[in-house]
């Protein structure tokens, strides 16, 4: 069994882990839309000029799991203490490892249009692939786990996105609108049969149509946006910029259909299963359930799975609510339909307050310096910093500084 210490700061039991939280080492992902500035920022590290920083990953998801002080990954230690760390209602709920995924991402560039199946969906494409053979690391395996896939994101910056389809009127009113003749089959579609009909019919179309579709609608948008029309004219916008990168994709024609948030520095939008999404530019924290479930739906170069993803979308038609904060125990919680995760945003002042919870928890500062003691151990987390926490332990903690605290919601 691996050592789970913190230098000889806490006291072990066996089964019974008092007083321990441990700094995390966290991995960076480096993906082609990621930032130069804003992740290298928060870690205080000088900005690369080769390699954007997309995302930083808290927790302990198998493909790039935090590291404790000792060097033992996080699933690891998990798996072999989970009463412990987990706490054993969440140990009952979730089984050995930990359910919620926290992360900061920064997209200086558009990520792929995207959804994610429901636990049932992903259980049943899991058992599917697993039964053909397909290896987990081909390119074109769907369902990587068993787990659905809810996300989060709270804005650090001025934040755009494309989340959830509009309601149809207004879709044919912005489609109708540019006058593409190539777009009357989808105007069609879309008019007698509805975003089911519409989606699917775009995404069928061969090499050749989807060029000139695509060509002809990202010309017509660039006109109404140098025309200064102000109806539609950041969708339209947004569709010009989309076929400069992803020319041919009909995820540009798609992204017409797709309600267009801009959020503000603390509001939030909750993505459940089947929402079809893109984050287009921005930054925030983002808290998930754990799991790598992604069906592509445009806006890629990657593998895009027709049948699994109409399976799996969500064809609801409405606005997507911006969430606001509400005042919770620490702090700004934001509330979320699923028991996986919970994010609070807690600004710390110069006196101490409790972060103790029924669940585990992770920190990250974002500003400041906080300092977090416990019974055995204190530590300071300064800007860029992440610190696990398990289930119930007694925990204060101390500014100025902002956290983000991750956990889970069951109650």
């Amino acid at each position: 069994m691996g050592r789970l210490g913190l230098r000889g700061s806490a006291v072990v039991v066996p089964g019974i882990i008092v007083g321990l939280m441990w700094q995390l080492q966290n991995t960076v992902r480096h993906y082609p839309w990621g930032s130069h500035t804003v992740i290298p920022e928060l870690l205080g590290e000088p900005s690369p000029a080769d390699r954007p920083y997309a995302e930083l990953w808290m927790g302990a998801h198998p493909d790039a799991p935090s590291v404790l002080s000792d060097g033992t990954p996080l699933d690891k230690a998990i798996e072999e203490r989970p009463d412990a760390l987990l706490g054993a209602g969440v140990r009952e709920r979730f089984g050995t490892r930990l359910p919620f995924l926290l992360k900061v991402l920064a997209a200086d560039q558009p990520l792929s249009l995207q959804a994610h199946p429901t636990n049932e969906q992903a259980e049943a494409g899991f058992a599917a692939e697993e039964a053909a053979g397909v290896p987990r690391e081909d390119p074109i395996r769907t369902f990587k786990d068993r787990s659905h896939k809810p996300e989060l994101i709270v804005a650090l910056t001025e934040f755009e996105a494309l989340c959830g389809f509009r309601p149809v009127e207004m879709s044919l009113h912005c489609l109708a609108k540019l006058q593409v003749p190539e777009l009357k089959p989808t105007i069609a579609a879309l008019a007698r049969g509805g975003l089911r009909a519409a989606i699917p019919q775009l995404l069928a179309l061969s090499p050749e149509s989807r060029s000139t579709l695509v060509t002809a609608v990202a010309e017509s948008a660039a006109r109404f946006v140098a025309a200064h029309d102000p109806e539609f004219i950041n969708t339209y916008r947004w569709a010009a910029s989309l076929a400069e990168t992803y020319p041919g994709d009909p995820g540009v024609v798609i992204s017409l259909m797709c309600n267009h948030l801009r959020l503000a520095p603390g509001e939030a939008v909750f993505l459940p299963a089947g929402n079809l999404h893109a984050y287009l530019s921005g930054a925030g924290v983002e808290v998930m359930a754990s799991s790598d479930n992604v069906l592509r739906g445009g806006l890629t170069a990657k593998h895009v799975d027709l049948a699994a993803l109409i399976e799996v979308l969500d064809f609801t038609d409405a606005k997507v609510p911006v969430l606001h904060p509400v005042l919770g125990p620490g702090g700004l919680r934001y509330p979320v339909p699923v028991k996986d995760f919970d994010l609070t945003r807690i600004q710390l002042d110069a006196g101490t307050g409790s972060l103790t919870t029924t669940g585990p928890q992770v920190l990250l500062c974002t500003e400041g310096q906080a300092q977090l003691t416990g019974p055995e151990h204190s530590l300071a987390l300064g800007k860029g910093g992440a610190a696990f926490v398990p289930a119930g332990a007694d925990i204060t903690a101390s500014g100025p500084a902002v956290l983000y605290r991750a956990t889970t919601n069951l109650g």
